[in-house]
C-alpha cells in the first residue's frame, strides 16, 4: 500500500496574507534553514516539489481546516491591499498590472488572493485538495 503524505492548513492561524505564508512554511519549510516569501510565484514552485517537505514530488493530500475563515480575510479588502501596495512600489512592481487588477476587482471580475491560491493548489495534478 502507497503512503499518502498528509499536510493541514489550520484556518484558525491566518488573518493575512503573511499569516498564510507563515503557515506554509510551518507545513512544509520545516526542515530547511530558508523559508519561502510571500509570492504566489513561490508558493506554486512549492507545490511541484523538489524542495521542503515536498521533496519526494509524490501526491499528498492537502487538507485546509476553517477554510471559510481564510476565504474571508484572503477576500476582496485583502486582495485590494495587496495590489495598492504593489502600487506604492512601481520600482519593484509593474503599476499597470496592478492597475488592471484592481479596475477587475472594481468591476466584479478580478480573483480575490483567496482565489488565486485556490487556482494554483487545483492546477497541481500531485495535490488531492480537501477543504474543511
Amino acid at each position: 500500500m502507497e503512503k499518502t503524505f498528509s499536510f493541514t492548513i489550520n484556518g484558525d492561524h491566518i488573518n493575512n496574507i503573511g499569516d498564510f505564508y507563515k503557515e506554509i512554511n510551518r507545513l512544509f519549510m520545516q526542515d530547511e534553514d530558508w523559508k519561502i516569501g510571500q509570492s504566489l510565484d513561490a508558493l506554486d514552485d512549492l507545490f511541484y516539489g523538489g524542495f521542503g517537505a515536498h521533496k519526494s514530488m509524490e501526491k499528498f493530500d492537502l487538507i485546509w481546516t476553517n477554510i471559510n475563515k481564510s476565504k474571508e480575510v484572503l477576500g476582496l479588502e485583502t486582495t485590494i491591499a495587496y495590489y495598492q501596495d504593489k502600487l506604492s512600489k512601481p520600482e519593484q512592481y509593474s503599476s499597470e498590472f496592478a492597475k488592471s487588477k484592481l479596475l477587475a476587482l472594481e468591476q466584479g471580475m478580478g480573483q480575490t488572493y483567496f482565489e488565486i491560491i485556490m487556482e494554483i493548489i487545483q492546477s497541481h495534478k500531485s495535490i488531492n485538495f480537501i477543504p474543511n
